[in-house]
């Protein structure tokens, strides 16, 4: 099953994303237990949902807009994560995750636009995969981590390097709308093993990134284990893997985004998160 988050005529609601583009709005029948996707993932209601997708009404996709899948969620992500990242980047490889926040403000959903910030032209793409939490707990043990994701979404972590790189990770990693997660998630049950996810990015339809989730340096398990152990991890949590080789810092001339440009990142079971980069105005 395919979850979004959406708005339509003014009213933010989430549904069901079916083959051949038609959406079912979800929200509109368990609003009143549930109002948000958050709350569905907290009350453990996706298999309940999963039932009344039977004979539901579904509108094409093209009457809503999409939101971010967890709208205002708690991102939390990892750096360094894949082996041929962190050496084009000339650094070691790390004993333990590279882990920092993204505030909700800094990313916006599929087909938004993602803003240029006129006090940097090094913003560079970073094509992941986030998973979302979908049942809490504290110091959850990695043989059964993956019990406790609810789904998995593409994320385009960028950044703005001269500000990550000169002044703090916090800063490039967090300026407003500059980065990007969506379109949807696809449930666990149908990404049982996501080592076997296929991650790809596209800069105006030509491929600058792909990799097998299945290089990650610390494995996804191992990922929730560790920061389940730092906090309790709560339902609705997304939390970001890491990006393979091929970022636009590394390259010489280093490649960076630009007022027109289309990011792509596309996940194998999932689908394409595609964003247009604008000016800031």
């Amino acid at each position: 099953m395919k979850l979004a988050s959406f708005q339509r005529s003014g009213r933010a609601t989430y549904g069901a994303v079916l083959d051949g583009g038609r959406i079912v709005d979800l929200g509109a029948r368990f609003a009143d237990r549930f109002p948000t996707l958050r709350d569905a993932l907290a009350g453990r209601a996706l298999p309940e949902m999963q039932r009344s997708l039977a004979g539901a009404p579904a509108d094409a996709i093209e009457t809503v807009d999409l939101l971010e899948p967890i709208p205002n969620a708690r991102i939390i992500c990892v750096g360094r994560n894949y082996r041929a990242h962190v050496a084009e980047g000339a650094g070691q490889i790390p004993a333990f995750p590279s882990v920092f926040i993204r505030l909700a403000s800094s990313v916006v959903a599929h087909e938004q636009p993602m803003r240029l910030s006129p006090l940097s032209s090094d913003y560079d793409y970073e094509g992941e995969l986030a998973l979302v939490i979908g049942a809490g707990g504290h110091h959850i043990a990695t043989d059964s981590a993956l019990d406790h994701i609810a789904g998995y979404t593409c994320f385009n972590e960028a950044c703005y390097r001269d500000f990550q790189f000169k002044h703090s990770l916090t800063v490039g990693k967090n300026f407003a709308a500059s980065g990007a997660f969506g379109p949807w998630m696809t449930t666990a049950d149908e990404i049982p093993d996501p080592r076997e996810l296929d991650l790809s990015t596209r800069l105006n339809g030509v491929e600058v990134q792909h990799a097998s989730v299945s290089e990650l340096i610390f494995d996804i398990p191992y990922l929730i284990s560790y920061l389940s152990g730092v906090t309790p991890l709560l339902p609705g949590d997304v939390i970001v893997t890491g990006t393979p080789e091929g970022v636009g810092f590394a390259r010489k001339p280093p490649l960076w985004l630009k007022a027109g440009d289309v990011v792509e990142v596309e996940i194998s079971k999932i689908g394409v998160l595609r964003n247009r980069v604008v000016l800031e105005e």
